[in-house]
Parts: C-alpha cells; sequence; structure tokens
C-alpha cells in the first residue's frame, strides 16, 4: 500500500471521547501517513507489519490501538513493546504515558539493560500494564519468572530490523514463545529483509503489509556529496569533515561512521580543532551513554558523532544537518540515517564525503532514484556561507546526583535555580531526570550561579551533590 496526500483525521476512527480530547491535548490534529494506513487495521484486532522509519508517528500507530484494549483494573502485563535500545525504549515510554493520559492510574515499565536488576524486579512486582523493554534484559525478567506474559493481549516489535541486525534474534523467540498464541503482534520496521519476512511468517497471522514512501523521495532532505581525493585517506576525511562544519555551521549535526573507533578519532579530531563534539558508539557505558545523548539534545554539544547501531533510538525533533563521514555500505542505511533530518515537514541537510575508489556507491543511489548531486570539496570555498563560524555552543550541562526516585521534579530544580533571581529563567534549558540523576542545561554566562544555587539550596529536603558535564570526545576502551 502507499500514502495518500489526503491528512485523515483521528475522529473518522472509533476512539473513546476521552482519548479524542486527549489527543486534542497533545496537539494531535491529523494522522500521519503510517498512523492513517496501520490504526484501523491494528484497531480492528489484526496483525500489522508496518515499514516506517524512525520520525514518522509510528509510536501513536500501536500506541492508540493497544491502549483501546487494556483493562486499568488488571495489572498484569497487557502489552509487551520490544525495542532494540535503551534510548529508543525511553522514548516508547514516554510517549505511551502522554497517550494514556486519559486512563486511570496506567502504569509503564522500561526494562532495559545497564541498569540494576533490582529495582526493576521490585517494580515489576506491583504489577505494570505495559512493558517496553529491551530483548536482553526481557529475557533476564522471562528466566527469573519476574515477568509474566501470558496475558499479553499486544506485542510491538519496534525496529525489528536492527534488533535482529543486533543479534537478538534468539532472546526474540525465547520471549515471544512465552506469549499467548491469540495475541496481537504488530511489528515495525525500517527496512524489509528477508529475515522481516521471515519473523512475520514465523510469528504473525494474516499480517496486513503496510509501507509509507521512504525518505529518498521526500523533496524535504537537500542531499549533497563532497569529493575527498583519489584514495582513502584518514587525514583528507577528518580535515573535509571539519571544513563542511566550519562552512555550514549547523545549531546541530549527527555525523555518521562506520567503524567505533572512527567515531572516537573523528570527535577527537573535531574537538582538538575546538568544536563542541562527542562521540556515541557501542562500546560505552550505559551511564556514559545517557550523558552524551542528554548534551546533544539539551544543545550542550552540537556535534554528534555515532555509529549506525550507536545512534538506533536518537530521536531529535528537529535535526538541520546530517553528515556521513564514511558511506554506508547499505543503501537502506543511507535512507535511514537521511531520515534524521528533514522531518516533520522541516528541511533538512544530508551531507556525505567520499573517495575516488567509492564513487560506485554514488552511483548506485543515482540508479536508485536519489537526488544526489557530487560536488568538489574545494567548490565550497567560492561560496559565501550562510552562517561561516566554528560550530559552538552557549550552553553546558550540571549534573544533579538525585532524581525520579528522590522524588525530584523538573520544577524542584527550576525553583532552587530561581530562588535568589541570580539565574533567570531564560537562561535554563531542557531539564532531564532519570532514576538516580537530574542533568539541567545552562546558559554558560550563568553556569557559576547555576552552580552556587544547587550546592547551596535543599531539593526535596536534601542536598545533593552538583558538577559540571565537561563536552569532549569520549575515548574507546581499547
Amino acid at each position: 500500500m502507499s500514502t495518500t496526500e489526503k491528512q485523515a483525521s483521528f475522529l473518522s476512527l472509533n476512539l473513546p471521547p476521552a482519548q479524542i480530547e486527549n489527543l486534542k491535548a497533545l496537539k494531535y490534529a491529523h494522522m500521519t501517513p503510517i498512523q492513517a494506513l496501520a490504526l484501523p487495521a491494528a484497531l480492528e484486532g489484526r496483525d500489522l507489519i508496518a515499514q516506517a522509519r524512525t520520525g514518522s508517528g509510528k509510536t501513536a500507530a500501536f500506541g492508540i490501538a493497544l491502549l483501546c484494549k487494556l483493562n486499568p483494573r488488571d495489572f498484569g502485563t497487557q502489552a509487551l513493546i520490544m525495542c532494540p535500545t535503551r534510548e529508543l525504549c525511553t522514548q516508547v515510554a514516554t510517549e505511551i504515558r502522554r497517550l494514556a493520559r486519559y486512563l486511570p492510574n496506567i502504569k509503564v515499565a522500561v526494562l532495559c539493560g545497564g541498569q540494576a536488576l533490582g529495582p526493576q524486579i521490585a517494580s515489576l512486582a506491583h504489577g505494570a500494564h505495559i512493558v517496553v523493554g529491551t530483548p536482553g534484559r526481557l529475557k533476564d525478567h522471562v528466566t527469573k519468572q519476574t515477568l509474566k506474559l501470558e496475558r499479553v493481549s499486544t506485542l510491538v516489535l519496534d525496529e525489528a530490523d536492527r534488533m535482529l541486525d543486533m543479534g537478538f534474534s534468539e532472546d526474540i523467540d525465547e520471549i515471544i514463545g512465552q506469549t499467548s498464541p491469540g495475541r496481537q503482534t504488530l511489528l515495525f520496521s525500517a527496512t524489509f529483509p528477508d529475515n522481516i519476512a521471515s519473523l512475520s511468517a514465523q510469528y504473525q497471522n494474516d499480517a496486513l503489509r503496510v509501507e509509507v514512501e521512504s525518505v529518498a523521495a521526500e523533496t524535504t532532505i537537500a542531499q549533497h556529496y563532497y569529493l575527498c581525493g583519489a584514495k582513502e585517506q584518514g587525514q583528507l576525511r577528518s580535515a573535509a569533515l571539519l571544513k563542511l562544519l566550519q562552512y555550514y555551521a549547523p545549531e546541530s549535526c549527527v555525523v555518521f561512521c562506520n567503524t567505533r573507533q572512527s567515531t572516537v578519532e573523528m570527535a577527537q579530531h573535531l574537538s582538538d580543532a575546538g568544536l563542541v563534539a562527542m562521540a556515541l558508539q557501542g562500546e560505552m557505558e550505559q551511564r556514559e551513554r545517557d550523558q552524551v545523548l542528554i548534551q546533544f539534545r539539551n544543545g550542550s554539544c552540537q556535534v554528534l558523532v555515532a555509529t549506525d547501531v550507536a545512534a538506533r533510538g536518537l530521536d531529535i525533533e528537529q535535526l538541520p544537518m546530517v553528515i556521513n563521514a564514511d558511506l554506508p555500505r547499505d543503501l537502506e542505511v543511507y535512507t535511514h540515517r537521511i531520515g534524521r533530518t528533514g522531518r516533520a515537514g522541516n528541511e533538512g541537510l544530508a551531507l556525505s564525503l567520499y573517495f575516488e575508489n567509492e564513487r560506485f556507491r554514488v552511483e548506485a543511489l543515482q540508479k536508485r532514484g536519489d537526488n544526489v548531486g557530487s560536488v568538489e570539496l574545494s567548490d565550497i570555498a567560492s561560496v559565501p556561507a550562510k552562517n561561516n563560524v566554528n560550530v559552538s555552543t552557549s550552553k553546558q550541562t550540571i549534573h544533579i546526583a538525585g532524581g525520579r526516585k528522590n522524588k525530584i521534579r523538573p520544577g524542584d530544580i527550576l525553583g532552587a535555580l530561581t530562588a535568589q533571581e541570580r539565574v533567570p529563567g531564560s537562561a535554563i534549558g531542557r531539564i532531564d531526570i532519570l532514576d538516580f540523576s537530574s542533568f539541567v542545561a545552562i546558559e554558560i554566562s550563568h553556569i557559576a550561579d547555576a552552580i552556587s544555587q544547587l550546592e547551596n539550596r535543599r531539593i526535596k529536603g536534601q542536598k545533593f551533590k552538583v558538577r559540571r558535564l565537561h563536552t569532549i570526545a569520549t575515548r574507546s576502551r581499547r
């Protein structure tokens, strides 16, 4: 099936009036293409296999459907959502909670690796209507029998292609084996390789397949390729990347590399040149990953250098630019990478670096129909840049050693910062609260006053350790 240009209203669906009002409050005016295609069938209880990229509105597509089947009085796990990364789990759980505001006392539990099992087990002991988790950690709980899945009526596999790419096939099999054969199974994937077809055939019953147009067909993303030289040379690639960032000076940018080591080297090169850059790669501890992503989202770090796996689940609403420092080996990976910019009708820019011996990959993209132009890197020097300055940031992030488990809320941090009017509200950026940590972005000119305020005031009757996070490239462990 293909998308239509007509914008369908949520009023056309048989949704509870309270949910309609909730959607209005959330500014959900019209369905996105994937929602218009998937929701009617999902609400009918059909199994579904949907091909849609990150940012297409797919979370609401399955979230609205599963909430309509939920019994708030039953605290058994009725819906299970599997995602490839902790970051995506957190985003999905946050959106599900927003969509569930019209229902009383709905509990959503997030089960991911990189966190202690004990608190998760304690949370599950009190029941959870909806569980969102990564396959590895879900399997741990199933094995320990701390997670019971026999009452699951809706199973969602989100970004199923990446879960299989990451080697979660056996874990997925074991988890699904604990659910009822009569469940509804909703499978969402950015691509549709053979292993996804096999997964659908094994676990779905007469599944309806829906598909939205690929990101390559969207005109909101301008794509440019820059030739670095005849043969692959790391120094030329690093210099070319720096030149593009200095020329375009994006407010924020994700740079993709093919290997973990390349991300660290590229981020270090950019940091050494005076740019605010950090690496996101698979060898990092979960605490480090959280801190890098928080700083990127809140504007303290404006260049994130990442591998595909590490960046999976990264959801930035307005990302103006992505750069392929390394050309991906798979055309579908290219589609997914550039799809992180130009979202929600915004214009985006996708730049790619290549060497002469990689020209065949550019030609493959052109044959596929992507509107890709090849440019000599030296050409950009003759064209005035719109904002020809170094990429920089006006914010830094403060870490507070207390979080959700300490009953801290964003308002508590905001109140502590502004209590003596030394830190104006306009200087305070995004506030992120995790279980045992909180993070707040502050304009650099007010960072010292902000730290002093937090060190000398109590939050929820307690004093917490406070420190400034430093945005530097994260080195790889060997």
